[in-house]
């Protein structure tokens, strides 16, 4: 069991802070159960709202996987978890995930033809502006004098005047969230009271300003890098958010690659990288303890992971979801006890390696036991067939040193879900120099895509040339290091190639051997449910 204090908090933090509102329309101001002044009146109750803060990222409600839901009106496991719902946004579209299963518009996804009424996606925005307006509860409750007026006072003040700097950079995370799915989203900060008027929408370009603000404004405020307990956000933290996000700012702000401005900010995903790699941080030895029910060790790799317990925050919804959908008959080698046979990868992740027993390149983990690697098995003649297609074992609930999970049944995950690896740091590096940005170089670059592949490939015999250093072989590499963590739609936009014909995989578009689709798949659309409930949002194009 893993002792992490932030972690162990987190159902408290729910039980304190329960958030309703929101739930009715989706797009509605949080209302407290109990009054501020029993939430905030002690320490332990400012700590326990912030794991809230913190938890509604890995958990979807104030009962454990059902009952008491954060968000109403939409399946609790399937539909209003963030994890899930950000997998379903960011890889069910792209090569590297197909589903089996009929529910609702589920294949939408990968078919990209979802639409505006798509209940999937009405759970994917509420999510996030949830999480915002816990964040901006506590905000507003954690002011110097809201303290003071507690008689909270000396280090106990402090204490919790620092944590102010991880609320906002949560509020931001979540804000970047809605910038990369859907353009635009709702808008509100601590200055918006709960119960007065709609909320306004800041669009891509005003949500790309109003995180890049944030996170340089608390940068010295947060903890040193590993200074914090592990589960916590830090400098890093931010870092890496910076860096992302420049890399990708062409996209969100508009302009082409080769522009001036482009070169700006690669240069600044270099230089928010370097002070990443500045910080101390190592590439673990094994990457496959890294997605392993005890990874919370391999916190020297992480700038910020989100803490899943088996017993502590159990959804299905959280990592919880990785371990079963992936497996069916073989459930035992992903460490639960029965299978959901739904999700697996397409045979454009497969081509990504050249070994898919993980013989040569060891990210390569998929099942070796009924469903195996063949050409034959990777196909996907029926999508609705579970056996159809490459079996991803990225994620097991087994612990690296033998022990014992939390859950003794096996049903919930104790797998934290890696948000920021150094291996992503150093292939934003890698992919900036390649784009122009300046601040970095071509040969430090190369170290680093080298130490990525010597860990994958046990020694020197997968390193890289110069000349083979490519912007596709960085794309293809991102798709071999990080497969399955959340980036592969923001990947293949940044590159062209989710909507176009540049590149098919099997059932894109939902046509087996792959077609192009409308430029407008690129983004997601504003819900209906939203818009009906706010007429302050806008529609994106096309939808």
């Amino acid at each position: 069991m893993k002792h992490i204090s932030i972690r162990n908090l987190i159902i408290a933090g729910a039980a304190v802070l329960a958030v309703s509102s929101c739930s009715k329309k989706l797009d509605l101001f949080p209302k407290n159960d109990l009054t501020s002044e029993n939430a905030y009146s002690t320490v332990e109750g400012y700590r326990s709202v912030l794991a809230k803060v913190y938890g509604g990222l890995a958990s979807t409600g104030n009962a454990g996987p059902a009952g008491n839901s954060d968000i109403q009106g939409l399946d609790e496991g399937s539909q209003s978890p963030f994890i899930r719902g950000f997998f379903n946004c960011q890889e069910l579209p792209t090569d590297e995930a197909v589903v089996a299963w009929n529910d609702q518009t589920i294949k939408d996804f990968h078919d990209l033809k979802w639409s505006s009424s798509d209940p999937f996606l009405r759970g994917m925005y509420a999510r996030p502006i949830y999480n915002v307006m816990v964040a901006n509860e506590y905000l507003r409750e954690s002011t110097d004098e809201k303290v003071a007026s507690r008689g909270i006072t000396g280090a106990d003040a402090t204490a919790i005047k620092s944590t102010r700097a991880e609320v906002r950079f949560l509020r931001a995370f979540n804000y970047w969230v809605m910038m990369d799915i859907f353009g635009k989203s709702t808008f509100i900060d601590e200055t918006n009271l709960v119960g007065t008027t709609l909320p306004g929408e800041k669009s891509r370009t005003e949500l790309f300003a109003f995180i890049e603000t944030e996170l340089k404004a608390i940068e010295n405020d947060l903890a040193p890098v590993k200074t914090i307990e592990y589960g916590r956000v830090d400098q890093g933290a931010a870092w890496a958010l910076l860096a992302r996000m420049y890399l990708n700012a062409p996209v969100y702000l508009g302009f082409p690659t080769n522009d001036a401005r482009a070169i700006s900010y690669y240069t600044g995903a270099i230089t928010y990288a370097n002070k990443v790699i500045a910080g101390g941080y190592s590439l673990h030895t094994d990457y496959q303890q890294l997605f392993m029910a005890d990874n919370d060790k391999r916190k020297d790799e992480f700038m910020y992971a989100i803490n899943c317990d088996g017993l502590r925050t159990q959804s299905y919804g959280n990592t919880t979801f990785f371990v079963h959908c992936a497996s069916g008959d073989d459930h035992n080698e992903y460490g639960v006890g029965g299978g959901w046979y739904g999700y697996r990868a397409t045979k454009g992740l497969a081509d990504l390696f050249t070994d898919l027993t993980g013989a040569i390149d060891k990210r390569a983990m998929f099942t070796t036991s009924k469903y195996g690697t063949s050409p034959a098995q990777i196909a996907i003649a029926d999508i609705s067939q579970f056996d159809n297609g490459l079996h991803v074992a990225k994620y097991r609930n087994i612990r690296s040193d033998a022990g014992t999970v939390s859950d003794p049944n096996r049903d919930f995950s104790d797998v934290d879900f890696p948000v920021f690896r150094l291996s992503e740091i150093y292939l934003i590096y890698a992919e900036a120099v390649l784009r122009g940005g300046t601040g970095g170089d071509a040969g430090t670059a190369l170290n680093y895509v080298n130490l990525i592949r010597r860990r994958a490939y046990g020694n020197t015999s997968g390193d890289i040339t110069g000349a083979q250093m490519t912007l596709q072989f960085i794309l293809d590499e991102r798709g071999r290091e990080l497969y399955w963590e959340g980036h592969r739609r923001t990947d293949l936009i940044r590159y062209g190639l989710l909507t176009t014909g540049t590149y098919l995989w099997p059932w894109k578009g939902g046509v087996a051997s792959g077609t192009a689709v409308d430029s407008k798949y690129n983004i997601f659309p504003i819900p209906a449910a939203n818009r009906s409930a706010n007429p302050n949002l806008t529609q994106n194009a096309g939808y």
